[in-house]
């Protein structure tokens, strides 16, 4: 009897291995592509956005000869694309 129970013992320890990987190791997942697309988006228009209402606020108060929402929106613009550069980059390096 000694044999079967050994053998039921390996059989739960190599599920219970396979449930450990797969849930380490989680496949692609279309969810997953739309959190990452969403994150990566929000991580582009927050900066952007925040630069143009900076702009405004800049041009109504301190006017200068250039115009601060046009400066500050791109300035936005840069940083939010390293920002999700940065977020792509660990995303892919997690794979």
């Amino acid at each position: 009897m000694k044999p079967d129970r050994d053998t039921s013992v390996q059989d739960i320890s190599g599920q219970a291995r396979r449930m450990k990987a797969a849930r380490d190791n989680p496949g692609p997942s279309p969810l997953r592509g739309v959190g990452t697309f969403g994150t990566v988006g929000w991580s582009v228009a927050v900066p952007t956005v925040g630069g143009a209402f900076l702009g405004l606020w800049l041009d109504r108060v301190k006017p200068q000869g250039f115009s601060w929402t046009l400066a500050l929106l791109l300035a936005g613009l840069v940083i939010g694309i390293f920002i999700a550069a940065s977020w792509i980059n660990k995303e892919g390096s997690d794979r």
